[in-house]
């Protein structure tokens, strides 16, 4: 169970500068959590989209992520384990998991423990099959390699281990505030920044050397045109499917 702490102690020390809240997908979060009076956050990280307006408990057992939390976010941080959470059955209305189950050393048990300590879960994943579409990869393409990326749940695997009763789609708007992996779908010089690189897990987790040739390619294309000649429609749209979806189970 050491692999998700692990990863953000190396690559999560910079989380912050990039990965900021957006309201867009906040709202759409709030909604799939309901009336739940109280909420668990499983592999919490930073506190991203924790609402606001209810207790809410963080369970995080990187130090480094959790340094990073706004001070202002008044709301107790547990060291512990999605596989092995320290609540008694039931202690929480719901339970919500931000892009981090793909991290989970072992998913099923970190699944059903979302499931025995909330009658409502509320996950935010991505489908590979779409995700691995992104243009991005034809600059970074060992990204699909990496574990976390091999071992991420789509919407099939968390109907086998969740009451689920609702998949939506989670659109990536073109100024997405929130840096995470197709974020900058219109905005491709943003992945030549080190600090949006270091935000992005299936970036930083690549070698530095294999991160320097992925951006060398991108910056060439971007300056010959050839990236806007193949990919410049994206600059018209308004959203994007990034293959982002929220998986809502249970009560």
């Amino acid at each position: 169970m050491a692999r998700e702490p692990v990863v953000y102690q190396e690559i999560g020390r910079s989380y912050a500068a990039t990965r900021r809240e957006d309201d867009r997908i906040t709202a759409q979060i709030a909604t799939a959590l309901g009336d739940a009076a109280t909420v668990v956050n499983v592999g919490a990280g930073t506190g991203n989209y924790e609402p606001r307006d209810r207790p809410v408990v963080a369970v995080e057992p990187s130090a480094a992520m959790v340094a990073q939390r706004p001070d202002h976010r008044s709301v107790l941080v547990v060291d512990a384990f999605a596989e092995a959470l320290p609540f008694a059955g039931g202690s929480f209305d719901a339970a919500m998991a931000v892009l981090t189950v793909h991290h989970w050393a072992d998913q099923a048990a970190g699944l059903a423990e979302l499931r025995r300590v909330a009658r409502r879960q509320v996950v935010f994943f991505f489908e590979t099959s779409i995700a691995h579409r992104f243009w991005a990869l034809e600059y970074f393409p060992g990204a699909t390699a990496l574990p976390s990326e091999l071992a991420a749940p789509g919407a099939a695997d968390l109907r086998s281990l969740l009451d689920v009763r609702e998949i939506q789609t989670v659109p990536v708007p073109r100024d997405c505030l929130d840096g995470f992996g197709s974020a900058f779908w219109c905005r491709p010089e943003a992945y030549l920044d080190p600090l949006v690189q270091g935000g992005m897990s299936w970036i930083a987790q690549l070698p530095a050397d294999v991160r320097a040739q992925g951006s060398a390619r991108l910056a060439e294309d971007l300056a010959s045109g050839d990236w806007e000649r193949r990919h410049g429609h994206l600059r018209r749209r308004g959203t994007y499917d990034g293959g982002y979806r929220l998986a809502v189970a249970g009560d």
